[in-house]
Parts: structure tokens; sequence; C-alpha cells
């Protein structure tokens, strides 16, 4: 049961990160002037499995059925967060304070669309490592039931 809680809490994690960054993303969509004097640069949250036995539980007591099995679980990380290396879109506005001498203004790669499906599908990916925690507490309080009544 606990090795479920820790694995859906990875998950709820990333896609925390993940929503943070596509959120940043969004919100970054027509930014033209950043403090290096590009505009904005799309990001990316890169996961990897975690292995579920950290060194860190060391001090934790697990109780183990089938070492083979158990050492075949893993949850996800955040192990990085890159910059998009996709060119910039370019837009015709001469009024823009920020265009070039031909009036074209450079803007982010960010496609706001994409981004909002990205954010849905990371949603999505939390709310299914949350209903993973509400079974596994569902499973829990209905044991310390039938434990009481006998």
């Amino acid at each position: 049961m606990f090795d479920s809680l820790r694995i859906a809490a990875t998950g709820m994690s990333a896609s925390r990160q993940m929503m943070d960054v596509i959120a940043e993303n969004i919100a970054n969509a027509n930014t033209t002037n950043t403090l290096s004097g590009e505009p904005y640069k799309r990001k990316d949250v890169i996961v990897a499995a975690k292995p579920l036995k950290d060194p860190e539980d060391e001090g934790i007591l697990t109780v183990s059925f089938n070492e083979e099995f158990e050492n075949q679980l893993s949850g996800v990380q955040v192990v990085g967060i890159k910059q998009d290396s996709t060119g910039y879109r370019k837009v015709y506005d001469p009024n823009n304070p920020n265009a070039d001498k031909d009036g074209y203004v450079t803007l982010p790669n960010v496609n706001v669309v994409e981004e909002m499906a990205k954010m849905i599908q990371a949603s999505r990916m939390y709310e299914a490592n949350l209903s993973v925690v509400e079974s596994v507490k569902a499973m829990a309080t209905k044991a310390l039931e039938s434990l009481q009544q006998q």
C-alpha cells in the first residue's frame, strides 16, 4: 500500500512541476525581450523513472513479500528543465517598439494551443495519481474497519 502511495506521490509532484512550467510558457507567450535581450524561449520538463528504494529511505521499516517485484517498482522524477531550441516566430507589426528595421517582431516559440493541451494532459495525470491515493485510503479504511469488527 505504501509503495502505491509513494509512486502516486512522485507522479503528482512531477505533474505539478509540469503545470508550473506550462503556465510559465503561457504567461510569456508574447514576451519579446527578456533579460538576455532575446524573446522568451519555451521550456520543457524532462522526467525519468525514479527507483522506489531511495538511500534516504533506509530508516523506514518496510516489509517485502516479493523482493524481485519490489525492485521493479519505480515512480517518476523531474530530472531537468530544458529550453526548446526551435526557432522564434516572426510577426509583421511595424508599430511595435521591438520591431526590426523591416517591421517584424520576433516572438517566443510558444504555441498557446499546444501548451493548453499539455496543461490538460498534466492535469489529468495529477488527477489519475490522486485517484490512486484516494483508492489506497479507501482500502486502508476498509481494512481498519474489518479489524475493528473482529
